[in-house]
């Protein structure tokens, strides 16, 4: 992930597939909100962190707000918060990265391999999920990014209609007769 920063808006790029999403800065939420794939995202600055709200998601046949499936209704509403870290500081989220998701203490990564040998400001992102037709309570999560070893790859993943987990089985992927143009 990169952060584009500007007086108005934020935008966030995203390594793979070319995705991004914009955040408008200091503006509220428009009384109705048109649901997207990223929902509808305003931001603020308390202090040294970036608050960023987002309401607004879409629900969709493959829509999910992780990589594990976990459902979301229209009442979801996510709260991040992001900060500058000093190393010392980022260690204990990097280290219990390593011991909870079973990789190195490197952190998300900025789409390359990991700099482990950087001991400058790392980015933490502490997030709050809310969802009263999912979950019985809000939950938290912290992520801690590293810095990227190297450039950051173009990582594009063409259209694939078979799954991933079970060789040659069609996916529930939609798809066109004919093109739209």
């Amino acid at each position: 992930m990169q952060m584009l920063q500007q007086s108005d808006k934020i935008t966030f790029l995203y390594l793979r597939d070319h995705e991004f999403r914009q955040v408008r800065m200091n503006r509220p939420h428009p009384a109705q909100v048109t649901p997207s794939w990223y929902g509808d995202s305003v931001g603020h600055y308390e202090g040294d962190t970036l608050v960023i709200d987002t309401v607004g998601v879409k629900i969709g046949p493959f829509a999910m707000v992780d990589f594990y499936g976990t459902p979301y209704t229209q009442a979801l509403h996510v709260v991040e918060r992001y900060r500058l870290l000093d190393y010392e500081v980022a260690k204990e989220g990097l280290d219990r990265d390593a011991r909870e998701n079973l990789r190195p203490a490197g952190g998300a990564d900025a789409g390359s391999a990991p700099d482990y040998s950087y001991r400058g400001k790392h980015l933490q992102l502490r997030f709050t999920v809310e969802d009263e037709g999912v979950f019985t309570m809000p939950w938290t999560a912290t992520i801690t990014y590293r810095r990227g070893i190297e450039a950051w790859r173009e990582v594009v993943c063409p259209e694939n209609t078979r799954e991933l987990a079970i060789a040659g089985r069609a996916a529930a992927v939609p798809t066109a007769d004919m093109p739209d143009f």
